[in-house]
């Protein structure tokens, strides 16, 4: 069973077309107009090792904000999409990843319901052009459609890019062993019988 997805939304903010494999080989076409943002999602498509597409206008001119938050919102709906029903899911993936000086660990549940806890707070109001509070946006945005958990914890760091990349890797690392084949659980991973909540 193919486990992809593909998401059109369009609203009078923003159009994002978005393409997700869960099953890939960390391939990525991403162009949203927000450079930091396509430089972190092809990150995460290449540690996730899944295939991603994702090409987006936005109304840049008013800021990023808009691109960026609805980029999470499909990405969320795709990886709901792509799941299906989760059996045969680990359901659970967790990841501590070192980048340089900086450490983070991330931790996900597809457990149908939502919950963000975000304890990453990036020290430079902006990583180039990119404004740092919209890390947290992008992946309340994606856990929310997604209907996971997921927990991100800033350890320690210094550099905002070095922790920007951690969160997005650490995130893949994360998301990719939450979502491989368990072959000792054929079923739903829950005592529920459902995932749906």
């Amino acid at each position: 069973m193919k486990r992809t997805a593909k998401i059109q939304r369009q609203t009078a903010e923003t159009k994002i077309e978005l393409e997700l494999n869960l099953d890939g080989t960390g391939q990525a076409d991403i162009n949203t107009g927000v450079g930091f943002l396509d430089h972190m999602l092809e990150l995460f498509t290449k540690h996730a090792v899944v295939d991603l597409k994702v090409h987006a206008v936005g109304d840049l001119q008013v800021d990023q904000h808009h691109t960026v938050e609805d980029t999470g919102i499909c990405l969320g709906m795709a990886l709901r999409e792509a799941l299906g029903n989760k059996a045969g899911i680990r359901r659970y993936g967790h990841f501590t990843l070192p980048m340089d000086e900086t450490l983070v660990t991330v931790a996900i549940d597809f457990s149908g319901r939502f919950a963000l806890a975000y304890q990453a707070p990036v020290p430079a109001a902006k990583i180039g052009d990119f404004d740092s509070e919209l890390l947290e946006d992008f992946w309340q945005a994606t856990a929310a459609n997604a209907l996971c958990n997921l927990h991100v914890l800033l350890h320690y760091g210094r550099n905002s890019h070095h922790i920007a990349e951690a969160i997005f890797k650490g995130t893949a690392r994360a998301l990719r062993m939450a979502v491989e084949a368990d072959p000792r659980m054929p079923g739903v991973p829950s005592t529920k019988g459902t995932l749906d909540g």
